[in-house]
């Protein structure tokens, strides 16, 4: 069993800052990546950020320069730090891990429950 736990959404106003975390726990033999998702009222889902199993990220071009993704392997734990958030950062974002539980693998996608963030004008 795989759990990913979200924690850190919530309501602010523009300009403003919160770091969003999800923790991994259960049966994880390696971790490949980890990502974060967002969905918006109407709006498809969406990439918002990512980071490979070797350090390299990726970000959406509408949060380049305002969010970062790291991961703390010790804990198995990805954060998204969103700074200079505006009105349409407002969605429901996601966690997801790609990882497998065995040597053997394969390879599995999980997701985080979503935590809602809000940003006012």
């Amino acid at each position: 069993q795989v759990q990913l736990v979200e924690s850190g959404g919530g309501l602010v106003q523009a300009g403003g800052s919160l770091r969003l975390s999800c923790a991994a726990s259960g049966s994880i033999f390696s971790i490949n990546a980890m990502a974060w998702y967002r969905q918006g009222p109407g709006n498809q889902r969406e990439l918002v950020a990512g980071i490979s199993g070797g350090g390299y990220t990726n970000y959406a071009d509408s949060v380049k320069g305002r969010f970062t993704i790291s991961r703390d392997n010790a804990k198995n734990t990805v954060y998204l730090r969103m700074n200079r958030l505006k009105p349409e950062d407002t969605a429901v974002y996601y966690c997801k891990l790609v990882a497998r539980s065995s040597y053997l693998g394969p390879d599995a996608d999980y997701w985080g429950q979503g935590t809602q963030v809000t940003v006012s004008s």
